[in-house]
């Protein structure tokens, strides 16, 4: 029997779908520019696949956890903290030190990498840990690669190896402002499964790099057509198009252009779906994330599961370099609906030249 401790932290991600690079200090603004919590979702579908299992249940009162629980239908559980209103990461703390009290064989997180720092300030190494992804950005090597591959974890915790994961800091600030600033927190022992388990992101810059960058460029440019739509996800391979098009690019943002011309810059859900009412054909241009391979999901949100229906899953296009590529074996969707996830089908072409491309497996851990 395991036990295991639960939290949830309650407003991780909901800065994504509204065009905020992350929630920390800004929930506010998120539900300002009108997000909805989504935690609760994700931690639920994760507990629903859980329920009848031979699990000792340990938490925190409310939103931290107690009520998931209820809703994904386990009653039987004991609760070991009560956190103030609104919660904090002082409360994430608290309860990990709860969790620690009772002996816990396992802490289960529900949030993204500010919320895996804080679980890991209390707990470090003494033990395992596993994220079930609910933020924006999540570079930590902490997380499941969806909620479903979590519950197959912590459904195996204790008959599985641990690895040594990493836990990312990055800078708010400088990836509000569109700079991408990482630096090593610390190492957390996390439930490894290959393909269950996400990598950390891989940051490549190479002389060669740079070029594959502008032969990709040169051939999307080359294919947009007028009076349509094109949505430009966040990254470095996806701000060279722009920047080919003579555009700023919102490197960590997602941007929209018509006939050459920048409509929306940083772009939330609500403006790329009233975009696409304006203009009904369109293309998503997205890039994965270096060797963690999530095409959706991660730093994206924006484009969103309405906003992919809208446009039509056949006009995704996928871009990365060579270099990415061989560094990325398999590639992931976790775009927070499950059908359409499965849509995007067991492989996807990839477009990593000019006028070349590679079929690469998309990986459903459902």
């Amino acid at each position: 029997m395991t036990t295991i401790g639960l939290l949830v932290n309650p407003v991780a991600g909901m800065g994504g779908a509204v065009g905020l690079a992350g929630t920390d200090g800004e929930v506010e603004e998120a539900i300002r520019r009108g997000a909805v919590p989504h935690a609760h979702d994700r931690a639920a579908r994760t507990l629903s696949l859980l329920r009848g299992e031979d699990v000792v249940w340990c938490t925190c009162a409310g939103s931290m956890g107690e009520d998931v629980l209820e809703r994904a239908g386990i009653d039987r559980f004991t609760v070991l903290y009560r956190p103030g209103s609104p919660t904090t990461a002082a409360d994430t703390r608290a309860a990990c030190r709860a969790f620690l009290d009772a002996r816990v064989d396992l802490v289960v997180f529900c949030g993204g990498d500010g919320t895996a720092r804080d679980v890991l300030d209390l707990v470090g190494q003494s033990v395992p840990i596993l994220g079930i992804p609910a933020g924006v950005k999540m570079y930590s090597a902490v997380f499941a690669v969806n909620p479903a591959a979590a519950a197959d974890l912590a459904r195996q915790a204790g008959r599985i190896p641990c690895r040594d994961s990493e836990v990312m800091d990055v800078d708010e600030e400088a990836y509000r402002s569109g700079r991408l600033s990482t630096r090593l927190y610390g190492y957390a022992r996390v439930p490894f499964i290959p393909e269950r388990t996400q990598g950390g992101k891989q940051v490549i810059e190479e002389q060669d790099e740079e070029r594959a960058k502008d032969d990709i460029a040169a051939f999307i440019t080359e294919i947009m057509l007028p009076e349509t739509l094109s949505i430009i996800g966040a990254g470095s391979t996806t701000a060279r198009i722009m920047e080919r098009l003579g555009l700023a690019p919102t490197l960590l943002g997602v941007d929209a252009v018509v006939n050459g011309e920048v409509v929306a810059s940083n772009a939330d859900e609500k403006t790329l779906l009233a975009l696409l009412e304006e203009h009904p054909r369109a293309k998503i241009v997205v890039s994965p994330i270096g060797a963690q391979g999530f095409v959706l999901g991660r730093g994206n949100q924006q484009i969103s599961p309405a906003v992919l229906r809208r446009a039509g899953l056949s006009n995704l296009i996928v871009v990365a370099t060579p270099a990415k590529l061989a560094g990325t074996p398999l590639l992931y969707v976790d775009s927070g609906d499950a059908a359409l996830d499965r849509e995007v089908g067991g492989s996807i072409l990839v477009v990593s030249g000019y006028r070349t491309a590679q079929r690469k497996r998309v990986l459903h851990p459902e």
